[in-house]
């Protein structure tokens, strides 16, 4: 008891103690984190490691005081014997550790934390200044093949004004190995020919240098393509200092089929085939763009990824107010604004400070989609609001300071207090809701301590007056040409939809710990979306008459193994939806969808439940095999392209495929009169949107033999076409 007593007594008087000396948050937490831990797979998971907790990453340094010194009094830190505190006889493997050993006792983490211990484990609660950022230098690298390391230094700088080397206490990681390693000490080691990052992290702030390390080969030499538009010149910027060459100009068979996949979701007709190709003016590719973006088959594409991304499902489960007529009402009020080419600012805006009747105001159901569940949540709709409008994640930062960007628990609970208010009344009938916001709703309260916080856009400030609809604040903010977060995400996710990866990737995680592979193209891609007042067609049209767009996927010697410099077309398997549509519009298949009108389209298909649209069925196996969505979330990652046995299976011998051969498209083109060298080759512009060559004519011709007037060998070559992998990737 006396022991414990005198423990206790220095404990209480330890911030007196030894002020020169080294302190907690300044010097203790470091050594912590460097050590990992406070690491989620060590004391910093929300259960801690065998019976002790620590704060993950330290965001709390005042409970991981008290856990350290008081939780247990004596045994982590004994200010009476200091040597025999676990806290270092466990950190340097003295005593059976799960951790194993995680410094040495002739370390200077080991020096400093026991001078701490002896010196009275002073705690400095509002006493020691605080990082304010850190940098990481050099800020570029460059290597030529296999040269000699180089050491990254890591500084920072706290809120006195005063700098310190840290590298010491900073973690190190590469975003891409292949290219550059980084060891625990900062040392960069290249690996080979490519590009990438390598960050550190230090306190709440991650930092990246870049990476650039060059073949050998001193005979490269640009073959100055050429330029476009500014697209092409960024692009040609990029790849000549990475030394790569674009890929030769696609022809006019392959831009056709992959500008209308990208624009319309389906390939074209032969009609639409034979009229392009034949047409010998100048600049046929420019007008063709142009045409597209006004047709109604866009309007419908877009509008379906648009209803994709807000999960707008309808069902008969009325308590989630995600009714049949909400759905429908909802999704024919985006059809419109797309059709009428409304500015993208607005749009959204239009969605984020909606009110009324879920059966008459379509944007309201954006709140309804979005959660799908009897209860709205404030913190669901903070963390979908982010991802969704501003290409970031902060749900990490729900239980502390996101490890990997810039956000912390304030910027978290400030965010979400923009919600606590929304909420709805019954209406006229059971399935009508009022959706609005109550602007007496309590703000959240931080998890940490319990303080309200005020409602504050992400990195700003709270809205300007008390009695404004907290939504108005945020719609204004989110949406202004001044906001580059949503510029830049509007600008990603537009390129991702045709290189099927965005300039950061995945295009709903933004952060400095995943930069873009292109930042010059990203930053000009989101200023013209602002010049040009958020039309996203322009910006479309833009990346169309690109020649980056406009190139083969075929490589040369120089970019074979380049997958992030848009060097040359990717190979983009077909999204489960345009893959149906492709096959409806080759085959003129009259194909039903559960519950909507005969000439619907698989784009314009959402999932119809007569239950509960928390958990969606398609009713479909064709989009379910082929990996639509699933819509149980926002995220990206829930359209699958991953090619399964399932799916080959089912294009093989599945009833899909079977009821499209057998719709009669080969008995009407027979019925028509054409050879079977015409026929033939009618097949083939509807699905490859090309001519057959002379060696798979021939080949075509001697199936057919004699049977020139059966069907039976023209299905198997529309059905062969049909399975190729030429037709179900855009190419």
């Amino acid at each position: 008891m006396v022991r414990k007593l005198i423990l206790l007594l220095l404990l209480a008087t330890a911030q007196e103690v030894a002020a020169d000396g080294p302190s907690f948050r300044r010097d203790v937490m470091p050594i912590l984190f460097r050590a990992g831990c406070n690491q989620g797979t060590c004391h910093g998971s929300s259960r801690g490691k065998d019976g002790f907790s620590l704060s993950l990453f330290g965001y709390d340094p005042r409970g991981d005081y008290f856990r350290l010194t008081r939780e247990i009094i004596g045994r982590r830190v004994n200010v009476a014997s200091p040597r025999e505190s676990l806290l270092l006889l466990k950190a340097t493997g003295a005593v059976p550790h799960t951790g194993g050993s995680r410094f040495s006792r002739d370390s200077v983490y080991y020096r400093t934390l026991l001078e701490w211990i002896a010196q009275g484990a002073p705690d400095d609660a509002g006493a020691v200044a605080e990082p304010v950022e850190i940098t990481l230098s050099p800020a570029n690298l460059l290597f030529t093949g296999q040269a000699n390391p180089v050491q990254t230094t890591v500084t920072a700088r706290y809120s006195d004004g005063t700098k310190r080397d840290v590298t010491s206490l900073a973690l190190f990681y590469s975003n891409n190995p292949d290219t550059a390693g980084i060891d625990k000490n900062g040392l960069v080691q290249p690996v080979g020919q490519g590009d990438g990052y390598v960050f550190a992290r230090f306190n709440r702030f991650t930092i990246g240098s870049e990476v650039i390390v060059l073949p050998k080969a001193a005979d490269f030499k640009w073959s100055d393509p050429p330029v476009h538009n500014y697209i092409d010149k960024l692009i040609h910027d990029r790849l000549q200092k990475l030394k790569l060459l674009p890929s030769a100009l696609a022809d006019d068979n392959t831009f056709l089929r992959r500008v209308y996949l990208d624009l319309t979701g389906a390939p074209p007709s032969s009609e639409q085939y034979r009229r392009f190709v034949n047409d010998p003016r100048a600049g046929k590719r420019a007008r063709l763009v142009d045409e597209l973006l006004q047709s109604p088959e866009f309007t419908d594409l877009s509008t379906g990824l648009w209803a994709e991304s807000v999960r707008l499902m309808g069902g008969g489960y009325t308590p989630t107010a995600t009714d049949l007529k909400a759905a429908e009402a909802y999704y024919q009020w985006i059809r419109k604004q797309i059709k009428q080419n409304r500015p993208f600012d607005e749009f959204v805006y239009d969605q984020i400070t909606a009110s009324g009747s879920n059966l008459r105001d379509g944007p309201t159901n954006l709140y309804t989609m979005l959660v799908h569940d009897v209860r709205f949540k404030p913190k669901a709709f903070a963390a979908d609001f982010s991802q969704l409008f501003l290409g970031i994640q902060i749900q990490c930062a729900e239980c502390h300071n996101h490890p990997f960007d810039r956000w912390t628990m304030d910027d978290y609970y400030g965010f979400v207090s923009f919600f606590t208010g929304i909420t709805r009344k019954p209406g006229a009938e059971p399935r009508e809701f009022y959706i609005f916001n109550k602007r007496s709703a309590a703000p959240s309260r931080h998890k940490v301590d319990g303080r309200p916080m005020i409602a504050t856009v992400l990195g700003g400030e709270g809205p300007a007056s008390a009695k404004l609809d907290s939504r108005v604040a945020l719609a204004r903010w989110l949406t202004s040409p001044q906001n580059a977060l949503f510029a830049r995400n509007i600008a990603n996710r537009t390129w991702a939809r045709f290189f099927h990866r965005g300039l950061v990737e995945p295009v709903d995680d933004l952060r400095i710990s995943n930069p873009p592979t292109n930042g010059p193209l990203l930053e000009e891609l989101a200023r013209k979306i602002v010049k040009y007042e958020f039309d996203q067609r322009a910006l479309i049209r833009d990346i169309c008459n690109s020649r980056t767009y406009q190139l083969a996927s075929q490589p040369n010697a120089t970019n074979k193994l380049d997958d992030r410099q848009f060097s040359r077309a990717r190979l983009r398997r077909l999204r489960a939806d345009v893959l149906l549509d492709s096959i409806i519009k080759v085959t003129e298949w009259d194909r039903p969808f559960r519950n909507f009108p005969k000439g619907t389209r698989a784009i314009q298909f959402y999932p119809r439940t007569p239950g509960d649209t928390s958990q969606p069925l398609w009713f479909d196996d064709f989009l379910k095999t082929f990996g639509r969505s699933s819509r149980n979330s926002i995220c990206s990652c829930e359209t699958r392209g991953e090619p399964t046995l399932s799916q080959t299976l089912h294009m093989v011998v599945g009833k899909n495929i079977s009821n499209a051969i057998n719709a009669g498209l080969v008995t009407r083109l027979l019925q028509r009169g054409d050879g079977p060298s015409e026929l033939i080759e009618e097949l083939f512009i509807r699905c490859l949107s090309r001519k057959p060559t002379a060696e798979e004519l021939a080949a075509m011709l001697e199936l057919v033999a004699e049977d020139v007037k059966e069907k039976a060998p023209y299905e198997d070559i529309l059905w062969s076409l049909l399975n190729s992998t030429e037709f179900s990737f855009n190419h």
